[in-house]
């Protein structure tokens, strides 16, 4: 169970890296692909920091287990309070907000896949020791 639970760490902590990387090299695409507008300056530096830098720092942190024989199962909680936070919020937001694109249904169906699945392997790891 170690090991799938680490291979999906990887996966997940791959895509975070990927994604930050995307808001570093092209920010302009991948703002107004989740609807953002970046003003000159303050905007830009924002996104770049917190969705380049947070994304990239979050894959890193999902994935250092793998190559540092750490604690699996403490990463593995932080993946499900991570992503449980991502549900919670993007799921009111939903009641809070309207007019939404196509690219947030998936975003929040990508987040509500992750936070099942590591929550299920959470579970299941925990039964296991």
């Amino acid at each position: 169970m170690e090991n799938i639970v680490r291979n999906v760490l990887l996966m997940i902590g791959g895509v975070y890296v990927l994604l930050g990387l995307w808001c570093v090299f092209l920010p302009e695409k991948t703002s107004k692909a989740v609807g953002f507008d970046l003003l000159p300056g303050q905007g830009q530096s924002e996104f770049f920091t917190v969705y380049g830098g947070l994304e990239v720092g979050l894959g890193l942190l999902l994935i250092v287990p793998l190559f540092a024989n750490g604690d699996v199962r403490t990463v593995l909680m932080g993946c499900v309070l991570l992503h449980g936070g991502l549900v919670l919020f993007r799921s009111v937001s939903f009641f809070l907000y309207s007019g939404f694109a196509t690219t947030t249904y998936i975003l929040a169906t990508v987040e509500w896949v992750i936070f099942l699945g590591s929550t299920i392997l959470f579970y299941l790891f925990k039964q296991e020791s």
